[in-house]
């Protein structure tokens, strides 16, 4: 079997009125993605998603576009799609960085792996362990009453976690969660996540007077960079701490976890470059003794498959301790698939078809489709 070609799909597909979200990061009100298909000399077809995003990587739907136009699919048309390692290094050779885009390459390759044996993706990732996935909501780093609102609306859906976005005010931050808190009551887990938004005197602050509020862990209290200052605050604050910006590739994980400044590793095939780098450093986080977890970029349902996927397979994400943020397609409009994943509140079924397991709804990607 051979490549033919790989072509990017730019979408652009607006939240939910009400679900639209806010970060230290931004506002966001729209996602402008890109959907990828690779096409073999055999049929088969595989599906990639590109979560792109300039404030979160630096990249664009249309500098996504144009690496694959230019350098990935010349580069891949003629070659044997299964040989996803050697692939994986000629994309890396040929473009540094940019792993949201090679991650929507790398996972269509999975996706056409599993498609010509016949069997799932997590098969290929050495079998399911587990056929559910625990996730949670979030709530945007909005003022109180709408943060409040939110969160009685998760909970009445039957929501189990709970994320909420600080890192924009310690005053208000602090509100917010615990107004959260107090809608949830003691026993429903929450985490908060401050998207490098506080620095580290904020930071430790902010989260001393978080204590009260019984979180299950702070995300990415501070800015990537300086290891040495997450490693103080996670020592002195009292509140276990997960980093996520801090660790986009398998040496940014080597040096957070040998320099002792995480509790929880976050991991996701977009922010990592693709599920076999996610894997990679989901497997130097068990050798340090850390667990990690699934995040997210707001997936729509390609980009959700793989995810749950990742999550189902590798023993190290422990999502019953850390419920997965695989929620994307609650947030915007359409999923594009032809048929919408399980996200259920009791947890995300795993799909069990061919590849990732979905189809693209051509009638939905005509109309999201931006070019």
């Amino acid at each position: 079997m051979r490549i033919t070609r790989v072509e990017p799909i730019p979408v652009r597909v607006p939240l939910k009125a009400g679900m639209t979200t806010r970060t230290a990061h931004g506002e966001y009100h729209t996602s402008d993605y890109v959907i990828v298909r690779v096409h073999t000399d055999e049929g088969i077809i595989g599906l990639g998603e590109a979560t792109v995003s300039a404030l979160w990587s630096g990249e664009t739907s249309a500098s996504g576009i144009a690496a694959i136009e230019g350098l990935i699919g010349p580069a891949l048309v003629g070659e044997d799609p299964t040989r996803i390692t050697s692939l994986r290094a000629r994309i890396d050779f040929l473009l540094k960085l940019n792993p949201f885009t090679k991650a929507a390459v790398e996972m269509a390759l999975w996706d056409i792996a599993g498609k010509a044996v016949n069997v799932p993706v997590h098969r290929l990732l050495g079998g399911k362990l587990r056929d559910t996935i625990p996730t949670k909501m979030m709530i945007g780093a909005f003022d109180v009453p709408r943060a409040r609102a939110l969160a009685e609306r998760f909970l009445e859906w039957g929501a189990r976690c709970l994320k909420v976005k600080v890192g924009i005010d310690a005053a208000g931050d602090i509100a917010r969660v615990a107004a959260v808190r107090e809608a949830a009551g003691p026993d429903v887990p929450i985490t908060i996540d401050a998207n490098c938004g506080w620095d580290v005197p904020t930071a430790r602050v902010a989260l001393d007077r978080l204590r009260a509020q019984n979180l299950l862990v702070a995300e990415q209290p501070i800015a990537p960079g300086d290891v040495e200052a997450m490693a103080r605050l996670r020592w002195s604050c009292g509140i276990p701490i997960m980093a996520d910006e801090s660790v986009f590739t398998l040496v940014d994980a080597w040096n957070v976890l040998r320099g002792g400044a995480a509790d929880v590793i976050s991991i996701y095939p977009g922010k990592n470059g693709g599920i076999a780098a996610a894997v990679e450093i989901a497997q130097v986080a068990r050798a340090a003794g850390v667990a990690c977890h699934v995040g997210s970029n707001l997936e729509l349902g390609i980009g959700s498959a793989a995810m749950l996927h990742l999550a189902a397979a590798v023993p190290n994400i422990d999502s019953a301790t850390y419920p997965a943020d695989i929620l994307g397609p609650h947030y915007h409009e359409a999923d594009l698939l032809a048929e919408p994943l399980a996200l259920l509140p009791e947890g995300a079924r795993v799909p069990d078809g061919p590849g990732l397991g979905v189809m693209l709804d051509e009638d939905q990607l005509r109309r999201f489709r931006v070019d």
